[in-house]
């Protein structure tokens, strides 16, 4: 079968984009490349892995855990059932934290010690390893299969980083310069997407009755692990803002909070440090 041949097949079924990125990256392709070699033929074997995936999203998976992985910041991050998805809202946290940490840091840089609390398949701490490799960078989840697929994507990106198995701080003896989060933060009784209730771990999505509950335990004990000069990075939910404020005058003293907008327009993130 020609590319074309399989690009109708697979459009009989799925939504025509999820089929282009299907194919070309089984192709190795941009997906815009396809568009140019309409009339090359594709191997048997790909043909078939093509129609089992195919099947997978017309029964309701992902696309990226189809295909298995997902670009993030520039790279790309295997993702499956055991981790999260990531969300362009999680990328401009990133974005966000990387300017805080110039405009804190510009005179000792180097020298950081980062903590990525919640890191499923560790595209926040590995992209802020990249972009400061001479920090030092730990990696902490709950769960031992997401810490798995962080591991892995730290060997393809060659990204020396260390990793801690623990609920919150449990696990944690040293103190960091930067500690973020993107913490599970729906209501248990939420209303979601029923592909994203159906597929993805519960255990990153549901933060209990408010969709605050990792973010008071954060919270609660975080003054111990911050060094002298610190910077605290939260995605959030877009109604949490002023709750997750007060959480923090609660358990914080003398800091400066500032809450970021999503290019959506929607409060999304909150920076929180003691440095003026």
């Amino acid at each position: 079968m020609r590319i074309e041949d399989l690009l109708i097949y697979g459009k009989g079924f799925c939504h025509s984009d999820h089929v282009k990125f299907l194919l070309a990256d089984l192709l190795n392709l941009n997906p815009l490349e396809l568009l140019n070699h309409l009339d090359d033929y594709v191997e048997e074997e790909k043909i078939e892995i093509f129609k089992k995936e195919i099947k997978s999203l017309k029964e309701g998976k992902p696309l990226q855990y189809v295909i298995g992985n997902v670009n993030f910041y520039g790279n790309k991050f295997i993702v499956n059932k055991n981790v999260l998805i990531p969300r362009f809202e999680t990328e401009e946290l990133v974005e966000n934290t990387i300017k805080y940490i110039n405009e804190i840091y510009k005179d000792n840089i180097e020298n950081l010690r980062i903590l990525d609390i919640g890191c499923g398949s560790g595209v926040i701490g590995l992209t802020l390893k990249k972009i400061f490799p001479k920090s030092q960078v730990y990696l902490l989840d709950i769960s031992k299969e997401a810490i798995e697929v962080a591991k892995q994507n730290a060997q393809n990106l060659n990204l020396d980083v260390n990793f801690i198995e623990s609920d919150i701080f449990q696990n944690v003896t040293k103190k960091y310069d930067v500690i973020i989060s993107n913490p599970p933060y729906i209501k248990d009784d939420e209303e979601i997407e029923k592909i994203v209730k159906e597929n993805e771990p519960s255990i990153a999505l549901y933060g209990g009755i408010d969709g605050l509950d990792i973010y008071k335990k954060i919270l609660k004990d975080i003054s111990k692990y911050l060094n002298n000069k610190y910077l605290i990075a939260f995605e959030i939910g877009m109604t949490q803002k002023e709750d997750i404020i007060k959480l923090i005058n609660e358990n914080l003293t003398n800091v400066k909070i500032e809450t970021k907008k999503d290019l959506s327009d929607k409060d999304r993130m909150i920076f929180i440090t003691n440095y003026e």
